[in-house]
């Protein structure tokens, strides 16, 4: 059995997704998916550490096999919001490798590619996918949970391209 978190990065909101999937391939099945709302009127360092309680909770009641993450990208108009992601990309990889769980790094273009077709897919086109992929009701929401779960499908499809 693999369980994999994924995570979409955020110091306001980190999105979080957990899939499970049998060793056979089965189609993944949907565990547990919400975000980890900060402070956004705290300092940095004040949201990292609520960060990383948060996270370690949620590893805690998760239980992964793995962590799924995605990769930094910096927009040449906007470096600063990559460097502060980084903090708290740098936040969560600590907390994987504290466990000693596995971490894959997933670019936003693969993600994206992988559930809709479309390597710069709107975030209602994932959110679209991935309901429609899991089964589920209705949409994810917010966009940053649709987005983890994307990030946890993708690195599922990676171990087993038959699976979903």
């Amino acid at each position: 059995m693999h369980r994999v978190l994924g995570i979409d990065p955020g110091l306001r909101i980190t999105g979080y997704g957990a899939l499970e999937v049998d060793t056979l391939g089965t189609e993944p099945r949907l565990i547990e998916a919400g975000v980890l709302r900060l402070v956004a009127s705290d300092p940095l360092e004040r949201r990292l550490r609520q960060l990383q309680g948060d996270l370690d909770q949620l590893l805690d009641d998760v239980d992964p096999t793995c962590v799924a993450v995605e990769q930094l990208y910096a927009h040449y108009r906007h470096p600063r919001t990559a460097i502060l992601m980084a903090h708290a990309r740098g936040v969560i990889l600590l907390c994987a490798e504290r466990r000693g769980l596995a971490i894959a790094h997933l670019p936003s273009t693969e993600v994206k590619k992988a559930v809709t077709g479309y390597g710069h897919a709107s975030k209602a086109q994932i959110q679209q996918a991935v309901a429609g992929q899991l089964h589920l009701d209705t949409p994810p929401s917010p966009a940053d949970v649709a987005d983890a779960i994307a990030i946890a499908l993708t690195h599922i499809r990676r171990l087993n391209p038959k699976t979903g």
